[in-house]
């Protein structure tokens, strides 16, 4: 392989369609590859915040000493948001004096509300990384075809046609399809295992809401605290 035929040679001798194809896709890739360390770090902190306010919540602490700070914290852990807002429902509907099944549904629904909330933003971006791998390759494909019809185009005016006249063009033109790729491989990857840590996540979330809610059931119905009743408290489910 010459000089003529480096990887920068090729790029700068392409048509001006497979240039702008090339640019798009590194814009895409660089993209991607921010998200892709945006949500490394984001999900290991989403995972760590639940794992920090999980111990605390079995502590055995009551739980209107958790709600009181619960959900304030701009980097407060999606558990403890949801946490707060079950709480923060069942306390009103509490002090209402609802009947225990009513209590309980209202917190469930404002637990279920609060949970997707913070799914959409767990999931955030999420989407992108698999436009990017699943369209990249086809821009990249676009981008060879329109460069190889252009080679083809250009070689129209030649009497003699030999290989050194035809590899140029057609290695230009492959080089979109190998950055289509460059941009596409790693999104897949990232998006496969961002899809599963999400699941866990969320399975994680829902077990909390189901054994919260478990927990609210015992005391739904109760007298308020305002009524002289003790603070409710896990300490009884905790073993």
């Amino acid at each position: 392989m010459n000089q003529d035929l480096s990887i920068i040679q090729l790029v700068l001798h392409a048509s001006f369609v497979v240039q702008l194809v090339m640019a798009g896709l590194m814009l895409v890739s660089l993209a991607s590859w921010t998200v892709i360390f945006g949500k490394v770090f984001g999900l290991k902190r989403v995972r760590a915040s639940n794992e920090d306010f999980e111990r605390e919540f079995w502590s055995g602490r009551s739980l209107t000493d958790l709600n009181h700070g619960a959900g304030q914290r701009a980097d407060g852990a999606p558990m403890e948001r949801i946490f707060a807002s079950g709480m923060r429902e069942f306390l009103k509907l509490r002090e209402r004096r609802l009947d225990a099944s009513a209590q309980l549904d209202g917190a469930r629904r404002a637990m279920r509300a609060s949970f997707q909330r913070e799914l959409d933003v767990v999931e955030s971006h999420l989407s992108f990384l698999g436009t990017v791998a699943s369209v990249s390759p086809y821009i990249g494909l676009f981008g060879t075809v329109w460069g190889i019809m252009h080679a083809f185009v250009g070689l129209s005016n030649l009497q003699q046609v030999t290989l050194a006249s035809v590899a140029p063009g057609i290695a230009e033109a492959l080089v979109a399809t190998a950055i289509g790729l460059f941009a596409a491989i790693p999104a897949v990857i990232a998006y496969n295992r961002f899809a599963r840590d999400i699941d866990r996540i969320a399975i994680q979330l829902e077990t909390f809401i189901e054994e919260f809610s478990n927990i609210l059931q015992r005391n739904a119905g109760a007298p308020s605290a305002a009524a002289g009743t003790a603070p409710l408290s896990t300490a009884s489910v905790v073993s």
